[in-house]
C-alpha cells in the first residue's frame, strides 16, 4: 500500500479542520440569522373624491410632529410642497433576536419619495438634497428607496435612545419588547427600538370608498387579494361612532355609524384586529397609541387592513441575510368628504370659526378644493379662508 508523505497528511488534516471550522461557523451564523424575526406596521393615508377614488393632495406635516433627531428629505417642509395620492405614515420595522446579528435592510417605494427616517440611512433615493417640485412624483415616474447597510440587532445593547423631550407620538412605538438596534453614523452609534421611515407616493390605492347621500359608504376592492377587514368611523365634536365590517373580496356597503361609542372601545377593537393579523399584542397597542389622536379626530374615514400582497408590491422589503419570519401589517385610512363634513366646513367658514376649521388640519385644503369644484362661485371666498387658515397662497385645482 502506498504511503503518503507526512507533510501531505498534515496538510490534508489542516484543510479538513479548516473546512470543518468554516462549515460549523457557517452553520452557527445560519442559526443566528434564522433566529431573527421581523415585524412591521404602518399606515397608508389617502382622501377620496365624490366617486371614491384617491385624489392628489398636499400631505402636510408640521416640523414639530416628529422629534428633532429624525432626518428629513431636504428639511421638514417637503410635504408642504409635494403632491401625492398616498401618505405613508410611520412604518416601523421591529427586530427580535435572542443572539446578536447584523443585517442590511432596503425598502423600495413604488412611485414614492421617503420624506423622514431614523436612524441615519446609508442611502436614500432620490437624493435628499434634490430639488423636488409639486409635480415631481407625476413627472419622474420613478421609485424611491431607503437602505441601512449595517444594522446591529443586539439584545445586549443598553437602552440609550435619543429623546428631545417633546410630546411627539413617535415615542409610543418604543413601547414593545423588540430587540434594540444600532446603526453607526460616522463616529457615533445611533440606537433605537426600530427602523423608522415615512414617505409620499403617487401610486393608486387598492380600494375605493364612495360616500352615499345617507352618509354610508360603498367599498370596492380593486385588487385580486381579499381586504381582511374594514371599519367606518365618524366623529362630530365630542361624539363618535364606528361600524365594523368583515372582509371585502369584491364590494361591500357600510351604513353610517351611530355616534354612541368611545375611543377606548374602538382602541380595543383595533388592537384585536391587528393581533388577528399576526402582530404581537404590545406591537398592536403601540400602533394604536401612536395614531389614536389622529385616527379619532373630527370627520369621517374608512379604515381597512391592507392586503399583505399590496404592501409587498408597494414597499419592496429586502433583509439580508435571510430571516426566519417577516410579518407586515398596514392599516389603510381613507378620509371621506361626507355631506356632514362639507356642511361643517362650509358653516365654519361662513361663521369665521377658525377653531372648527383647524380641526380638519391637513385635510382642509382638499375638502375646500372639492367644495370649489362643486360650486365654482364660492372659490374666491373659500380661497381667502384657506389663506387665513394655513398662511399659504391659494392654488388652482
Amino acid at each position: 500500500m502506498a504511503r503518503f508523505p507526512r507533510s501531505l497528511l498534515l496538510t490534508l488534516s489542516l484543510v479538513l479542520i479548516a473546512f470543518s471550522w468554516t462549515a460549523d461557523s457557517s452553520a452557527r451564523r445560519s442559526r443566528i440569522e434564522s433566529n431573527l424575526i421581523v415585524h412591521e406596521w404602518g399606515t397608508f393615508t389617502s382622501i377620496a373624491d365624490n366617486a371614491g377614488r384617491p385624489i392628489r393632495w398636499h400631505p402636510r406635516g408640521s416640523p414639530d410632529s416628529l422629534p428633532n433627531f429624525v432626518e428629513h428629505f431636504k428639511g421638514p417642509g417637503l410635504k408642504n410642497v409635494l403632491e401625492g395620492t398616498i401618505r405613508m405614515e410611520t412604518p416601523v420595522l421591529y427586530f427580535y433576536s435572542s443572539t446578536p446579528a447584523t443585517v442590511s435592510v432596503k425598502v423600495g417605494f413604488s412611485q414614492g419619495v421617503m420624506t423622514e427616517w431614523y436612524p441615519h440611512a446609508s442611502h436614500v433615493e432620490p437624493d435628499p438634497k434634490a430639488n423636488l417640485d409639486e409635480d415631481a412624483l407625476y413627472k419622474n415616474h420613478s421609485d424611491g428607496s431607503i437602505a441601512w447597510n449595517s444594522v446591529e440587532v443586539d439584545p445586549g445593547l443598553s437602552a440609550r435612545f435619543p429623546d428631545d423631550h417633546s410630546q411627539s407620538h413617535y415615542y409610543a412605538a418604543r413601547e414593545t419588547g423588540s430587540t434594540p438596534v444600532a446603526v453607526k453614523n460616522g463616529t457615533s452609534l445611533q440606537q433605537e427600538k426600530f427602523l423608522f421611515y415615512r414617505g409620499v407616493s403617487s401610486s393608486p390605492t387598492v380600494i375605493t370608498a364612495q360616500v352615499r347621500q345617507d352618509g354610508g359608504v360603498l367599498i370596492k376592492n380593486l385588487g385580486q387579494d381579499e381586504i381582511p377587514s374594514v371599519i367606518l368611523f365618524e366623529r362630530r365634536g365630542d361624539k363618535m361612532g364606528y361600524r365594523l365590517g368583515g372582509s371585502v373580496q369584491n364590494e361591500a356597503g357600510l351604513d353610517r355609524p351611530e355616534l354612541t361609542s368611545t375611543p377606548e372601545l374602538l382602541s380595543r377593537n383595533l388592537e384585536e384586529l391587528l393581533t388577528a393579523q399576526g402582530l404581537y399584542p404590545h406591537e398592536a397597542h403601540a400602533m394604536v397609541e401612536t395614531w389614536r389622536f389622529s385616527w379619532f379626530e373630527e370627520g369621517s374615514r374608512l379604515f381597512y387592513i391592507v392586503p399583505a400582497q399590496f404592501v409587498d408590491r408597494m414597499l419592496q422589503l429586502s433583509i439580508k441575510p435571510v430571516r426566519s419570519q417577516t410579518l407586515r401589517v398596514f392599516v389603510g385610512r381613507i378620509e371621506l368628504m361626507t355631506p356632514a363634513t362639507k356642511d361643517a366646513v362650509m358653516n365654519a367658514l361662513a361663521n369665521h370659526d377658525s377653531s372648527v376649521i383647524r380641526t380638519y388640519g391637513r385635510f382642509l385644503e382638499p375638502i375646500v378644493d372639492q367644495l370649489k369644484a362643486e360650486d365654482p362661485t364660492q372659490a374666491p371666498e373659500l380661497d381667502k379662508q384657506l389663506w387665513d387658515t394655513y398662511g399659504a397662497p391659494p392654488r388652482s385645482n
